[in-house]
């Protein structure tokens, strides 16, 4: 992953500055709400990675509106990259059956193996879209509606915040979300298998319906999901296995939980529960999908935060290893460069540094973490 290490340039100090700076930051914020809005309800809500890249892109320059252009487009250089990614990822989950029969029965059977005795020998989607699903939307469709929309949003906009914050953490968030996307299309090309609406479809379960969408129109909002519809269409029916949707959800509130109070806790944990009970319910996922994208979340702290650590005892390792040297003019000559090389290896050792270390530990004593 590229990573700037230009430091940003620093924010307008003094009472006046801070006074125009904070009603500029109100006033661009406005004007992006508006755009925001009016894109929203002419044109869809923003599904497609490049499309939500540049209305996130938009509100970083809204809300440092103040800073030179040249911090705007160091954002742009550091996530076009990320972006290039994402949308080869969204490519390649088309190509990932092959023409090859998608997996399902099994995936029948795993949900009413868990859950049979609680719902009557049915899958928790049918049994759900029984007891809740009904011609006229209700606010639980609306909520799920909802949710769902946060699926493509949540991830990008944490980073987002992230690279303001600390590009140290940005990098490592990075790192982790890219392994978990790359594990996950991996699995799709070795393991196709399809969700509960394409079973029904197909005679392996009763009549479900997609219905992820259906709950922006309780609001006259019927071209919200525009662009969703269409990327549902476009989409691979049969990359379900594992549901990245609970796996990116699992995903971003783990990597905060550390850094938040514990009081807040239950209400983080809400989210990625509230996106599985979405997904069954809505017919795109059964519930092994789910969780096995929640094992494969643990597995992404597991595999990058080793890989983290020993990059940092390697690194911590190749100073020792050097033979010593005699000091020379030429050396002597080289020491008003030593502040500049001090002050790169600070920022290499900040991208390398899991998400969570303390700061300001020696390299010695992270490495033995």
């Amino acid at each position: 992953m590229h990573v700037v290490t230009d430091p940003q340039p620093p924010a307008p100090t003094g009472p006046t500055a801070s006074a125009d700076g904070g009603r500029r930051r109100v006033i661009a914020m406005a004007v992006w709400g508006v755009a925001f809005v009016a894109a929203w309800l002419a044109i869809g809500l923003p599904t497609d990675p490049a499309y939500a890249f540049v209305w996130i892109w938009a509100a970083t320059i809204a809300w440092n509106s103040s800073r030179p252009w040249r911090s705007h487009l160091h954002f742009a250089r550091d996530w076009v990259p990320v972006v290039l990614l994402l949308a080869a990822y969204n490519l390649s989950r088309g190509f990932a059956d092959n023409g090859a029969t998608p997996h399902a029965y099994e995936l029948v059977v795993a949900d009413r193996v868990m859950f049979g005795w609680a719902t009557g020998g049915e899958v928790p989607t049918v049994w759900l879209q029984e007891h809740l699903y009904r011609p006229d939307v209700h606010w639980w469709d609306v909520l799920a509606s909802w949710v769902y929309f946060s699926h493509f949003v949540v991830a990008l906009a944490a980073a987002a915040v992230l690279w303001l914050r600390d590009r140290g953490r940005w990098a490592a968030f990075m790192r982790r979300w890219g392994f978990l996307c790359a594990a996950g299309l991996v699995t799709y090309f070795l393991y196709p298998a399809a969700p509960p609406w394409w079973a029904a479809q197909n005679g392996l379960l009763t009549e479900v319906a997609r219905i992820s969408t259906r709950g922006w129109k309780a609001f006259g909002m019927h071209g919200a999901g525009n662009l969703l519809n269409a990327g549902q269409i476009a989409s691979n029916p049969v990359a379900a296995m594992p549901s990245l949707h609970t796996a990116f959800a699992l995903f971003v509130v783990l990597f905060f939980l550390r850094a938040t109070r514990k009081r807040w806790w239950p209400l983080l944990l809400a989210y990625p529960l509230a996106m599985t009970f979405t997904l069954v319910y809505c017919g795109e996922h059964y519930v092994i999908d789910v969780l096995v994208g929640w094992a494969y979340v643990g597995v992404t702290f597991l595999v990058v935060g080793l890989a983290e650590r020993w990059w940092a005892a390697h690194r911590a390792r190749r100073p020792l290893a050097a033979p010593p040297t005699t000091a020379s003019p030429a050396a002597v000559s080289s020491a008003t460069a030593e502040p500049v090389a001090a002050e790169s290896a600070a920022v290499e050792s900040a991208v390398a540094e899991p998400a969570g270390a303390p700061a300001g530990q020696p390299a010695e004593q992270r490495a033995a973490r």
